[in-house]
């Protein structure tokens, strides 16, 4: 698999919403997103969620851990733990 990184920590709103979407967008089989941010970023889960994406989202020292994915069959509470 094929990590495609953002670090949206330091970004305002809009702009880690509208580069992960553009992302998503372009994303092809094989690959994931993995984002780093500040807040947990549920617009962006919902439209994973209603696009049929595979995510996940966890807080780590306050830092939130975001993988999506197209690809519904891969565990990527394995890859976040990596």
């Amino acid at each position: 698999m094929k990590r495609i990184e953002l670090d949206a920590r330091d970004m305002e709103h809009p702009t880690p919403l509208q580069l992960a979407l553009n992302h998503l967008q372009q994303m092809i089989e094989g690959e994931f997103l993995y984002m780093l941010h500040r807040k947990n970023p549920i617009p962006l889960l919902e439209v994973a969620k209603v696009k049929g994406y595979s995510y996940i989202s966890e807080e780590r020292d306050g830092v939130w851990h975001i993988l999506i994915s197209k690809n519904r069959g891969i565990d990527l509470k394995e890859m976040l733990d990596v």
